[in-house]
């Protein structure tokens, strides 16, 4: 499946049905008068975040969503039957965002199940019957329904993740991925092998957590070299980074200015979340230079350095319990220090 986190559609509610105009005709009944019944209401249009799916490549063939409208109501004070909600189903962390120049935040949808009524379907129209008064005993007007609405706007996934890998091409962020989750993640001996975010799950010490890859940052990523910074996206919502840093680079300290340089540049708040620093591919080194190069490192970055194989597995589960460490227990998970005062004792009833 092609993966595509951006796209923009044309949605529209029902319109309201229009009111009937009808009098009672029955024989041996004096005195009919107005029974036209309302008209129905008309569609909601509804976004739900759903589980299952992680790009929004269905809306690149289908941009048009329209509700039904409401039918027009009918004699003996019937209403019109009212249109059907159209439900357009999207990822988790889709946000919608308005057709305009800022691309303002309309709603965001971070929960499975999560359900909002973007435009509301228009009312049905009043029948004759509603307007009759005292003075106008046989009405003829009636409503003709509220109008629709009707918005061009954009769709924009950004993959919910605990952690995200960054680094510059090569880095070994796709061999690591691979290694501590079901990801099948292309590697390869050039640059941009990962060309679209991935999403693993990593099982470790009996916990669970999701782990984005995402193609690799260059100098001038932000003016868009490379394949840009638009993936950067996809790891807004991490609560920690893991920097990769090839130990085979010429300058391991410039190679991480380098992608912190174009963090900042995004914005964003990247720059603000945990991060954890990994000196990637050891197994090519002895000891000697592996200590000197992740001196330089933590010189640079002012944190500790771990260094790592993801290829060979050295140093990964150091890395995995410091990813633990910093997204923090589970919600609702019993803290260690909880000393049970408000624990509720097991009870059979």
């Amino acid at each position: 499946m092609h993966f595509l986190d951006q796209a923009k559609i044309f949605v529209r509610s029902g319109a309201g049905g229009p009111g009937a105009v009808s009098f009672r005709r029955e024989k041996f009944i004096e005195y009919g008068g107005p029974d036209g019944g309302n008209g129905g209401k008309g569609g909601d249009i509804v976004f739900e975040a759903v589980a299952g799916l992680n790009t929004l490549i269905d809306f690149r063939y289908t941009q048009h969503f329209r509700a039904p409208r409401g039918q027009g109501g009918s004699g003996s004070n019937r209403t019109g039957g009212g249109g059907d909600d159209l439900v357009i189903k999207v990822p988790v962390g889709t946000q919608i965002l308005a057709d305009d120049d800022e691309r303002t935040l309309l709603a965001d949808l971070t929960k499975v199940g999560e359900r909002i009524v973007f435009l509301r379907g228009g009312d049905g129209g009043r029948g004759n019957a509603s307007y009759k008064t005292s003075t106008n005993r046989a009405p003829r007007q009636h409503g003709t329904g509220w109008p629709s609405d009707e918005a061009w706007v954009w769709l924009r996934l950004k993959l919910l993740a605990d952690a995200g890998l960054v680094g510059l091409p090569n880095a070994g962020k796709s061999t690591f991925i691979n290694a501590v989750t079901n990801a099948q993640a292309k590697v390869g001996a050039y640059a941009f092998t990962t060309t679209r975010p991935q999403l693993g799950v990593v099982r470790h010490k009996q916990r669970e957590f999701v782990v984005a890859d995402i193609p690799g940052l260059i100098e001038g990523a932000a003016e868009g070299a490379g394949i840009g910074d638009r993936f950067l996206g996809h790891i807004e919502r991490c609560r920690v980074l893991l920097h990769l840093v090839d130990a085979n680079d010429e300058d391991v300290a410039e190679s991480y200015r380098i992608v912190r340089d174009e963090l900042e540049n995004y914005g964003a708040g990247l720059t603000d979340k945990q991060v954890i620093v990994a000196l990637n591919k050891i197994d090519t080194l002895d000891d000697e230079l592996i200590a000197a190069l992740s001196a330089e490192l933590e010189e640079a970055s002012g944190a500790e350095v771990i260094p790592i194989s993801g290829a060979s597995g050295v140093g990964v589960d150091w890395v995995l319990d410091k990813l633990l460490e910093a997204i923090g227990p589970e919600p609702g998970a019993v803290s260690d220090d909880d000393d049970g005062e408000d624990a509720i004792e097991w009870s059979p009833v």
